[in-house]
């Protein structure tokens, strides 16, 4: 098949147009998600900014967290909903690049900054009493500064290794973004085992790197809390890390089965409801996770509500 790669080339993206009725309840369904995302982490990031108690390394993280939630989920919901009221959505070459460079570096990002959560919280429950020392605010930046830029690292790579190779016609994707296992299907088949393997070694590194420093960093909290005498200090402890595990299952249990299966294998009907899980409902998910069992944040949500109301 001949490559296409004249400027003026599109993408076809047929989105859900081959569910037709189930397009209304998933276009109610993201809307809310896309909505309870963004109140959500804005309203945890105003509470951690206004509340000196909440000046914690713990929260200093969930805050970048959440910036990295609302912005992964706006790279992919607008065109998803223009997509849900119609027909299939046709992106040019250039725009569905950005949209991949952009998604790619914000999903990296959140995976190396839950490397990072994890590695806080066993610093607090392993070492109690260094933990102040351990981390300190330089460290913090640093952490989250890395977690950024590693992002930013791995998606330029991937997406400049991605739009150095010609795409074969027809450029049609059954699925709702440019996401990266459906372009490489496009990818034509001269070099096409050189650039997979490039690429799916980066992913192994930005998937699997961070998921044994998890593993890791629990193992050592699940040595620490056995070794506790107190129920009270492990309820504590278990408390702390429970909310930050659930949010890693959500999160690496559907990455994993998409970026690190084969391209061969790779299917675009299923792998579609799979990137609506972890690109719309795990981001609405996240705020409450973190503070539906969390009395810091509640009580913090209650002193700014308190401060409103007598303000007005």
């Amino acid at each position: 098949m001949k490559a296409n790669r004249s400027t003026e080339e599109r993408f076809l993206l047929l989105g859900f147009s081959d569910w037709p009725s189930l397009q209304p309840v998933l276009f109610a369904l993201v809307l809310l998600c896309y909505l309870l995302t963004l109140t959500g982490n804005c309203a945890l990031v105003l509470l951690v900014m206004r509340d000196p108690r909440l000046h914690t390394p713990m929260y200093y993280f969930l805050c970048h967290l959440a910036l990295v939630d609302a912005g992964f989920t706006t790279s992919m919901v607008p065109p998803l909903l223009t997509n849900l009221r119609g027909s299939a959505l046709r992106l040019p070459r250039g725009g569905c690049m950005a949209q991949l460079c952009v998604s790619l570096a914000l999903g990296s990002s959140e995976c190396v900054l839950l490397a990072v959560m994890a590695l806080d919280r066993a610093a607090a429950v392993c070492h109690p009493l260094r933990y102040a020392g351990l981390a300190s605010p330089r460290l913090c930046r640093a952490l989250a500064g890395t977690s950024w830029l590693g992002g930013l690292t791995n998606s330029a790579a991937q997406t400049a290794l991605l739009a150095a190779r010609p795409l074969c016609a027809p450029l049609q994707l059954d699925h709702f973004i440019c996401e990266l296992p459906a372009l490489l299907k496009l990818a034509c088949s001269g070099g096409r085992d050189t650039i997979e393997r490039q690429m799916f070694a980066a992913r192994v590194v930005i998937l699997l790197v961070p998921s044994t420093v998890i593993l890791a960093s629990y193992g050592a909290v699940g040595h620490a809390i056995w070794s506790m005498r107190s129920s009270g200090g492990r309820r504590k402890a278990v408390g702390t890390c429970g909310s930050h595990l659930t949010a890693v299952c959500l999160f690496y249990g559907s990455a994993i089965y998409t970026y690190l299966q084969p391209t061969h294998s790779y299917n675009q009907g299923r792998g579609k409801f799979v990137s609506l899980f972890y690109t719309v409902v795990t981001p609405a998910l996240n705020p409450l996770i973190y503070t539906l069992r969390n009395k810091e944040v509640k009580e913090a949500a209650r002193r700014l509500l308190g401060s409103l109301g007598r303000t007005q």
